[in-house]
């Protein structure tokens, strides 16, 4: 099961008269921290301007397809704030302090070639083909086991969040633990049988 919604950046019509206890008691954008707890991988299939928040939403994704034509970057300097919606942070580990820097101080964009060669998309397809590309790795990723996908989402977002040894670690705890779920002797027992596995996500 898949779902599709086209998304933009913040209105910052609406942004502009707020003042700052409005939006720290109000939690502008913490809301949006709701998409990284998802069990489920999200993709973003970008096709256009990915600018602000977009990008900042595209990079809470799990995996960025990139359209042909589309355009990522952090202009919030322009504005004369800084992003706000884990811009600064979330960028920095995709591409590295350097180029994180330039974008977020400069506001310059980058193309979508750019943006796969640095790390911050996955792929880049034609724009008539991006979104059933999307699909298609979903659906893909969908086929496996609904455990196992989640385990490994788990441990993937994990070398976000902490050192290479504790990531190690976690992942191997993570590991051991795929061994207590049928779908593991589900799998390998059909790799031996060599047969396509019928998964329970269980």
């Amino acid at each position: 099961q898949w779902y599709q919604r086209r998304v933009r950046g913040a209105d910052i019509k609406m942004m502009e008269p707020l003042s700052f206890s409005d939006t720290y008691m109000g939690g502008l954008f913490n809301d949006l921290e709701n998409i990284t707890k998802a069990k489920k991988p999200i993709i973003a299939a970008v096709n256009g301007f990915a600018l602000g928040g977009g990008c900042e939403l595209a990079m809470m994704c799990d995996i960025i397809y990139a359209g042909e034509k589309a355009k990522f970057g952090q202009p919030e300097i322009t504005l004369g704030v800084l992003p706000g919606a884990g811009g600064t942070q979330r960028l920095t580990r995709s591409v590295g302090k350097s180029k994180a820097m330039e974008m977020c101080l400069t506001g310059n964009f980058i193309d979508a070639q750019e943006a796969k060669q640095i790390g911050l998309a996955a792929q880049v397809f034609p724009v008539d083909e991006l979104v059933d590309k999307a699909v298609e790795t979903g659906q893909k990723i969908a086929s496996f086991s609904k455990v196992a996908v989640a385990l490994n989402k788990e441990a993937v977002n994990a070398a976000y969040e902490t050192t290479l040894q504790l990531g190690l670690d976690y992942e191997k705890r993570l590991f051991y633990a795929s061994f207590a779920t049928k779908d593991q002797k589900e799998g390998m027992g059909a790799f031996r049988e060599k047969r396509k596995p019928e998964f329970k996500d269980e």
